[in-house]
């Protein structure tokens, strides 16, 4: 889900406090011999800071726990101030560390890979039979690592999706939203032509160098322009500069016709001062209580980001908004086979997963959400669950480098907001970027 904030602490220090935080964990009595010991092993989870996520993993570890009688579960939510990643490096600094947490993004991830401050999860055993089990072999594969390692299991995964105000389509003649760039303006033209006071886009984090926000503009229609390019591989750009300048371009016809709002607005797309909004599947809990005239298929409809006109619509990729689990370093090698075990019994069971989309509505990341019978009558009692569902293999996860935050500030201050604000041109923001973000991982 949307994140507010991103802190940085010097590599050197977290490696540091690893090497102590490990020692102290060496000395506690929490040790099995591959598993068969009668010493009861006990780990810290850290849950998201997010009460439905809590629950879940408290009602999943009772469970566990009864079964397994040498294993103990503290479940907890993850410090946040200022921010999660804040307070899981404050943790690992001080040598508090829990054995596992959740809440990880692929981007913060590469950061505490880099301090090796969490461990290779498929060095671990069982993980392979884990992915088997759980179905997620396409999900995952785009999880890895420059080194070839999975450091990350990703628990749920947000394919973004563009909202539509299907009512204001329909009367502009369209029964379907756009799926090209043309289409896309050709909508815009007519919606100014009937509604001048109205927006296309409705999104005042276009022109603000917020890092995360490039998730939920740029990186959905680069993903989607460039057959889901990875941008970056390892501390090397390996972007596809046609499909960057094109995303670019886009944007800038948007604003060049009055179609974006580009400052602050209450509620845009829910009172149709705007027509299109990027759109995650937590929204729909808020609009059930705030706005409940929201109904899918008759005023907002779902698509994946539009495309260049040469590229085919079928095959459009776009962000995946995920999430998910590590084991932390510090943690004694009994503790992190202890923690490994309780997840692949979690994931042994699709029930759980469904426990999960229920409690949560935050959809699992499997292969075969939209195919298995598990999941076939909640989507059918939630169909505007379905398209994301569908899209989970089509969703590309974060960057896997440890200064995300600055690469993705560079996005916005040298390429998305100059174009917006008609201080430069497509190709030449393309290459500033590009220049500066070679800058940072120098």
């Amino acid at each position: 889900m949307k994140k507010k904030g991103f802190v940085q602490m010097a590599a050197a220090l977290l490696t540091v406090a690893l090497i102590s935080a490990g020692c102290q964990n060496a000395d506690k009595d929490t040790g099995t011999k591959e598993g068969k010991s009668s010493q009861t092993v006990t780990f810290d989870f850290w849950a998201a800071p997010n009460p439905t996520q809590q629950a879940f993993w408290k009602s999943m570890a009772d469970e566990y726990m009864k079964d397994h009688p040498n294993v103990k579960i503290k479940v907890s939510p993850m410090p946040e101030s200022p921010s999660s990643e804040a307070g899981i490096q404050s943790a690992i600094a001080s040598g508090h560390a829990p054995a596992v947490s959740e809440n990880i993004s692929r981007g913060f991830a590469a950061q505490l890979a880099a301090s090796r401050a969490i461990v290779p999860l498929d060095e671990l055993k069982g993980f392979d039979e884990l992915i088997e089990q759980r179905n997620m072999k396409t999900t995952i594969s785009s999880w890895e690592f420059a080194d070839q390692h999975q450091y990350v299991l990703p628990i749920y995964s947000n394919a973004m999706l563009f909202g539509w105000r299907m009512d204001i389509l329909k009367e502009l003649g369209y029964q379907e939203p756009p799926k090209t760039y043309s289409e896309v303006m050709e909508v815009g033209q007519k919606l100014k032509e009937k509604y001048p006071d109205k927006f296309l886009w409705a999104r005042a984090d276009l022109v603000k160098p917020t890092w995360w926000a490039r998730w939920f503009d740029f990186f959905m229609l680069y993903n989607a322009a460039s057959d889901g390019n990875n941008f970056m591989k390892g501390n090397q750009l390996v972007v596809d500069d046609q499909a960057g300048v094109k995303t670019l371009q886009f944007f800038k016809e948007l604003q060049k016709n009055d179609l974006l709002l580009t400052r602050e607005a209450t509620d845009p797309f829910e009172n149709a001062t705007s027509i299109m909004v990027d759109l995650g599947p937590w929204t729909f809990p808020y609009w059930a209580e705030k706005f409940p005239e929201m109904k899918f298929q008759q005023n907002y409809a779902l698509s994946l980001p539009p495309v260049p006109d040469d590229v085919d619509p079928n095959k459009a990729k776009t962000f995946a908004d995920t999430k998910g689990l590590v084991i932390y370093a510090s943690a004694t090698k009994e503790q992190q086979q202890a923690a490994f075990d309780f997840i692949r019994w979690v994931y042994s069971d699709v029930k759980h997963d469904l426990d999960w989309f229920k409690q949560t509505n935050l959809p699992p990341a499997r292969d075969d959400l939209s195919t298995n019978e598990a999941f076939v009558s909640y989507l059918e009692e939630n169909p505007q669950l379905k398209q994301y569902a569908e899209n989970i293999p089509n969703a590309i996860p974060p960057v896997d480098n440890e200064k995300t935050v600055e690469i993705q500030e560079l996005i916005g201050k040298e390429a998305l907001t100059p174009v917006i604000k008609g201080q430069k041109t497509p190709e030449k923001a393309w290459e500033d970027m590009k220049k500066a973000i070679d800058g940072v991982l120098k």
